[in-house]
This record gives structure tokens, sequence and C-alpha cells, in this order.
């Protein structure tokens, strides 16, 4: 039996924008800093974009070279330009479940000349025995963290 710690991955970046620039190039320029590795798409079609439809309920997913879709979830807060809540709906073996959910929470808070963006993965206990594992690649360098350092890069360039 695994127990789960419960506890949410929280990582955060103050990048050197306003907070609706920050907002902006997190949302509506996903698909320039996202790491095009971090692909799900069962047709194996390299990544073109990554889209998150700006409302509530709208989808989040990737779009291929070869113009696949395949969803990541769904826009369960949009609050521009200070928070974003997204259904992380991608299971344990990397593929969209539609009954399958983990929270992405992104806050972005003035700060200085900047903004901090703050991401809290939470609900991770949902993957069930998978969650150390799930756990580890999110909490990794290459996870979260990588990723906030690639839009920390895209938006002070």
């Amino acid at each position: 039996m695994t127990t789960s710690s419960a506890q949410p991955i929280r990582r955060s970046v103050l990048v050197q924008a306003s907070q609706q620039d920050a907002f902006a190039a997190f949302t509506a320029k996903i698909g320039k800093w996202w790491n095009p590795a971090f692909s799900i798409s069962p047709t194996r079609s390299p990544l073109k974009d990554v889209i998150i439809e700006p409302r509530n309920g709208g989808r989040w997913y990737e779009r291929g070279e070869d113009g696949s879709e395949c969803r990541w979830g769904t826009v369960l807060t949009w609050d521009p330009p200070r928070r974003l809540v997204l259904a992380w709906q991608i299971s344990a073996q990397w593929q969209f479940g539609a009954e399958f959910l983990t929270e992405v929470e992104v806050r972005f808070t003035p700060e200085g000349t900047g903004t901090l963006v703050e991401l809290e993965h939470r609900m991770l206990e949902r993957y069930g025995d998978a969650e150390a594992d799930i756990r580890g690649r999110f909490d990794s360098p290459a996870g979260w963290a990588g990723l906030l350092e690639r839009f920390r890069q895209h938006v002070d360039a």
C-alpha cells in the first residue's frame, strides 16, 4: 500500500514583465516556451503548439505538426491577469483521461518591476500507486521547475 504525502508541488519564478504581460505570455504564448519533448500525442507528430482557450471551460491541448490535436485538460478558472486554474487530465500512462483530474493553479502577483509567477500542482494523490513516480517527475529539475525557467527565459528575452 502506498502512502500519499498529499502535498502539492509548488514552484515560482520572478519575471521581468507586468502582471498582464506575464499572464498573456503564460497563456496565449505557452507554445513558445513549453518543452516540445513534453508531448503526449498518440500520433507522435512533433509538437507544433500548445493552446489554452481563454475562458472558463476552455480546452488545454497540444497541436502536432501534422495538425492532430491531443487534449491535456480544461480551463477551470480564467481570471486574467491574476490567476489561472487548469485541470491536468493526463494519467500516469501519459494519456488524456476525461475522468482523471489533478489541478494546476498559476498565480501572477506584481512584485517590484516584475511579476511573481507561482505554480501549484495539486491532488497528486489521485495517481494512486503511481503517485511517487509522477511526483518525482513533476518535482524534478526537468519538471515544473524546468518549464518555469523556460517561461522566465521567454519572458525576459
